[in-house]
């Protein structure tokens, strides 16, 4: 199956979740709560389910640490030499800066397991945990630095990392793998059942999350910031991981969470921390549709640059 192919469903489940939006059905009061739901319950279950039983061949956790921090800290260096030549706003740039280096945790996970299988979904799940936190720090640094400082709380942002359900349901998954924890059959199937929903369910909720009224991608902050997340982030990602890491399967997934459209939670955070949130909106959006042809493009170089 090419990526193309196996792609396909992902981002069509996007465009109806988007049409469903669009049409206000089952009503447009109904996606906020789903997305709670979602984001609270049932993709945590998810990641308890893959991460409990799963076999990530040898790659552990702390194997992860190294390539993620670099490919962070470059990605990182060359945002902020690009502002450095752009001179946008300090507000401005925090746009740009997580349009740059955040990632849909949702569309990763799901393209993931079309392409590779659970034994990859383990390791995206394992460089997911080490990621989330990572990626609120640097950008909460970036908002006390370029935008309003003042609304800055150290104790909130540690908070909501340690309260973060991602990270909690990676922690427990990892936990129960590690100490071979087994739970009864009844209470393991059920979670496996709430599991299979997040991704399909996520999927939806990312497209009800888009807007596209009003679209625009004539700006250098919007431009920039999608070609730099979607066609210069994975080259460096994915470089990162291949200077601590040997095995091709661990490197396919580095590529896929780089050549990941930002986060649709980034806009949340643009809006409460004083950023340019209409065009931290509109980087969602474009690079969210883009990554329908980025994705499967990165898959096929790296399959072209393997063969070479």
């Amino acid at each position: 199956m090419t990526a193309s192919a196996g792609l396909l469903p992902v981002f069509l489940l996007i465009l109806v979740g988007y049409g469903l939006r669009r049409y206000q059905f089952p009503g447009d009061s109904f996606w906020d709560p789903a997305e709670r739901f979602l984001y609270y319950f049932l993709f945590p279950l998810m990641l308890i389910d893959k991460l409990m039983h799963a076999d990530p061949q040898g790659v552990s956790l702390l194997k992860l640490v190294q390539p993620v921090v670099v490919g962070l800290a470059i990605a990182t260096c060359l945002l902020w030499l690009l502002n450095r030549i752009f001179r946008w706003s300090g507000p401005m740039f925090t746009s740009v800066y997580q349009g740059g280096i955040r990632f849909n945790s949702y569309i990763g996970l799901a393209a993931v397991q079309v392409l590779y299988g659970d034994g990859a979904v383990a390791i995206a799940a394992l460089a997911m945990a080490i990621m989330i936190p990572l990626l609120n720090i640097l950008c909460i640094l970036c908002f006390s630095f370029y935008a309003n400082a003042s609304a800055v709380n150290a104790k909130a942002v540690l908070k909501a990392i340690a309260s973060n359900p991602l990270i909690i349901g990676s922690v427990l998954g990892v936990a129960f793998n590690g100490l071979n924890v087994s739970l009864t059959q009844p209470i393991e199937a059920a979670i496996a059942l709430i599991g299979e929903m997040a991704l399909p369910f996520g999927l939806l909720c990312v497209g009800a999350a888009l807007k596209l009224t009003g679209l625009r991608a004539d700006s250098s902050p919007i431009l920039i910031s999608s070609a730099f997340k979607l066609l210069v982030f994975p080259l460096v990602f994915v470089a990162s991981a291949a200077i601590f890491i040997d095995d091709q399967q661990t490197l396919l997934v580095f590529l896929i969470l780089g050549a990941l459209p930002t986060a649709t939670s980034s806009y949340i955070l643009s809006r409460q921390l004083g950023g340019a949130s209409g065009t931290m909106a509109q980087i969602i959006s474009i690079q969210t549709l883009l990554g329908m042809a980025t994705i499967p493009l990165a898959q096929w170089l790296f399959d072209f640059m393997s063969i070479g």
